[in-house]
């Protein structure tokens, strides 16, 4: 059963690494499933007990690549399936008008409301499951829409296919949105239009949705403006929504991030309370012990009571997951199959992939069974068990240090003080939050809600004094795959009894993935990432030893691309210091992400074009106005502003100020221009003319017709034009007769919404280009 489950486990793991997916047509399918039968029923039959040697070993190969086998089809399979339900592209950017009913509980984020919506009359071609925004009417003093789970509304809105943001290191917002069945995303158009049909469509979950919406509503009315009501609401019914940003990076920064995410610990805390209450009353009464054993009786209250807990934590993925596990466990007692913990935890492995196949791009799910098999090796087979506490500590210790390597692969960090915080925020979540917040729903009173939520106050205090330590997290690049799977195995036979060879090469292994750092351009070189950030620029140079970025990305309603592309990438890298910050212009989409970079790494002096105004509020950080005349070298490489002059008149619009770069090294050149418009580029052609020239140009004004005019174009004359744009951009960059226009001049385009981050290697060999789309393509993406 563990080899199976972990074969059949790999085949669904290396389906989702594809390009593409397989033709699954009836004769191939029925051929390749035959095949599969015949294989394993050969190697599974029991004269393979009899087999020594290479031949049993060799069958049991065989088996494995069978079962592995099958586990690629069933995920081709169920992949097929949920593609075909999808937008067609000629629907994409039109008014559609729909009828369907909120399925889940609507999420208030910044100035809009979020919320599934399973459609039920629409036109052919639209999906079954959207994700919907509604947008809070331009009238400041309006408030938020409002809708509930369960009411059947009639809208028009637009909609487009499942689409993010590709950057190195960051997240896959399309897988995402495909393990959840959501095909497509859009908004609410003409609110006013908008008309809800009735009040409650009927059935369970969006019953269930309801009564979470209700109990969400319920503490926040006992605790207005709490500070910490976001985190009960969080333990109470799953909504993570009302937690504070700040708040989560104390959470991550002490590795307690799984306590406020209704996960496995919950929903076993839950059924071993209910479980543990009942057998106490079961054994107090003969007639009942009688007639069924406390062990059964028990186990049974502790699924139900954990059912009912998932329900009202609304049955998200990560929740299914630990609700399957615990399903298994608990049959597995009813039935009287009492079989090895490792048995029982492939068991449920198998069922969360057969569930859900897309639960292996989930992060949650390494680490959750991760750290129930290190329970398993720890506490199984020891003839003198330590005692409780003890072992606790011992778990704890073992877990922290089990899943660095899967922490580094996943978020590139890890806490070192995790131990600690655990030690102290575990007992107060499970044996005092948590029971009060549950207790206050069964009993609606601020009784019980007001001495939770000062308990999550003293545990946040202690929390903020431990994240606020230099040394609270480790930090590094994110390592290669194969020094990960080496890592992983290291700390397995580190885990395993003092005699076992080999602790030492393991160490080694353990020093090495943790002194590994990303490698760097040599002297002389550069790299440049045009990173997609949608409707926007960001862009990352970097040398041997020098970091700059130039601009930050746009605001997105209630975050940034500071915050969602630009410091993630930047902590996959391993930077964690900018030497320049170089922010073009003060127009939101290229400076909308400041803030947010500035929190995560460190900057050591900030460069902007009109400075008084792109500096505002940026006191504190070290800043000049970005000039033309302005020159610097790093590592071999040229730094030279060419614009915008100084005492230049007043533009008619800012984007005429806009900082003009241009970096230059041993093998070619990148020109960043920024926003700039007609005035500035013929200014620019006037100025400098030859020395224009460049490799390579990221686009001004992201591809519009107020700029890249023929004689601009015919000085730059690049090899490469990148057009830094949004996916289905309003504004229709980049504009056809520009993009014709660079193409003519002999550049190879490039552009951020179709191929994702562009990467701008510049070397003695000259500038090649990679796109993020193209290097690690899925199946699922632009799907």
């Amino acid at each position: 059963m563990r080899m199976a489950s972990v074969a059949f486990l790999l085949g669904i793991w290396w389906l989702q690494q594809q390009a593409a997916l397989p033709r699954l047509d009836v004769p191939f399918t029925i051929t390749c499933v035959a095949c599969l039968v015949v294989l394993m029923l050969a190697a599974f039959q029991r004269p393979v007990v009899r087999c020594t040697g290479l031949v049993r070993w060799g069958l049991i190969a065989i088996a494995t690549l069978a079962v592995s086998g099958s586990g690629y089809l069933y995920a081709a399979a169920r992949a097929n399936v949920r593609l075909a339900d999808s937008l067609l592209h000629n629907l994409e950017g039109r008014d559609l008008a729909m009828t369907g009913v909120v399925a889940e509980l609507p999420q208030a984020v910044g100035e809009d409301v979020r919320f599934v919506f399973e459609v039920e009359e629409a036109d052919a071609g639209v999906p079954g499951r959207v994700l919907l925004s509604w947008y809070r009417p331009r009238d400041e003093d309006a408030p938020l829409p409002h809708v509930s789970p369960g009411e059947r509304w009639h809208f028009v809105v637009r909609l487009k296919r499942p689409h993010g943001n590709a950057v190195p290191g960051g997240f896959d917002y399309e897988a995402w949105l495909l393990e959840r069945n959501l095909r497509a995303t859009g908004y609410v158009r003409n609110p006013n239009e908008a008309l809800r049909l009735d009040a409650d469509a009927g059935g369970f979950m969006h019953g269930v949705h309801r009564l979470r919406a209700h109990i969400r509503d319920a503490i926040g009315a006992a605790l207005p403006d709490a500070p910490h009501a976001g985190i009960l609401i969080a333990l109470a019914v799953g909504d993570q929504g009302a937690i504070s940003p700040a708040h989560w990076e104390v959470f991550r920064r002490t590795g307690v991030s799984h306590l406020v995410a209704i996960s496995g610990m919950h929903i076993s805390l839950v059924g071993l309370m209910i479980g543990g209450l009942c057998a106490q009353v079961w054994r107090r009464v003969p007639w009942l012990a009688l007639r069924v054993p406390v062990r059964k009786a028990a186990a049974t209250a502790a699924l139900i009571a954990a059912l009912g807990y998932a329900l009202l934590a609304g049955l998200g993925i990560p929740v299914q997951r630990a609700l399957i596990m615990l399903i298994v466990a608990v049959v597995a007692l009813l039935l009287g199959r009492e079989s090895a913990p490792g048995r029982v935890l492939a068991l449920a492995l198998l069922c969360v992939v057969l569930i859900d196949p897309w639960a292996v791009l989930s992060p949650g799910f390494w680490l959750s069974f991760g750290a129930v098999a290190v329970i398993l090796l720890l506490a199984g087979g020891r003839v003198r068990p330590d005692s409780g506490w003890r072992m606790a500590v011992r778990i704890q210790l073992a877990i922290t240090f089990a899943t660095i390597p899967a922490l580094l692969a996943l978020f590139n960090a890890f806490s070192l003080v995790s131990p600690v915080a655990n030690a102290i925020a575990i007992p107060l979540v499970s044996f005092v939050i948590t029971p009060l917040t549950l207790g206050a729903i069964l009993c609606p009173s601020p009784v019980l809600l007001l001495p939770a939520h000062t308990v999550s106050g003293w545990m946040l205090h202690v929390l903020e004094w431990l994240a606020d330590s230099p040394v609270a997290l480790w930090q590094q690049a994110q390592p290669p795959e194969w020094m990960i799977v080496a890592g992983c195995v290291a700390a397995l036979f580190l885990l395993l009894p003092a005699a076992t060879p080999g602790r030492g090469a393991a160490l080694a292994v353990m020093a090495a993935l943790l002194s590994w750092q990303a490698p760097r351009p040599d002297w002389g070189q550069f790299r440049a990432v045009v990173l997609d950030v949608g409707q926007g620029l960001s862009v990352h140079v970097q040398t041997a030893s020098r970091d700059m970025v130039y601009d930050t990305g746009p605001a997105y309603g209630a975050s940034d691309a500071g915050m969602r592309v630009v410091a993630p990438y930047l902590g996959a890298l391993g930077v964690s210091r900018l030497d320049r910050l170089v922010l073009s212009h003060d127009d939101a989409d290229h400076v909308g992400g400041t803030q947010s970079v500035l929190d995560a790494v460190a900057v050591t002096h900030i460069l902007a074009a009109d400075e008084a105004s792109t500096l505002r509020g940026l006191a504190r950080w070290p800043g000049e106005a970005c000039t033309a005349g302005r020159t610097w070298e790093w590592d071999g490489v040229g730094f030279d502003v060419l614009w915008p002059a100084a005492g230049m008149l007043p533009a008619r619009r800012n984007n005429e100020h806009s900082c003009v770069l241009r970096i230059h090294g041993a093998g070619g050149s990148l020109l960043l221009v920024g926003d700039v418009e007609h005035l500035a580029e013929q200014t620019l052609v006037a100025a400098h003319g030859d020395t224009l020239a460049s490799s390579a140009i990221v686009v001004a004004h992201h591809g519009s017709r107020s700029s890249s005019i023929d004689a601009f174009v015919d000085a730059v004359m690049p090899e490469l034009a990148v057009f830094s744009v949004g996916y289905l951009n309003r504004f229709g960059h980049p504009h056809p007769s520009v993009w014709t226009r660079w193409a003519v001049a002999g550049a190879r385009s490039y552009r951020t919404d179709s191929q994702g981050s562009i990467t701008l290697e510049v070397d003695a060999d000259g500038v090649t280009a990679t796109a993020s789309r193209e290097r690690h393509p899925r199946y699922w993406h632009g799907r």
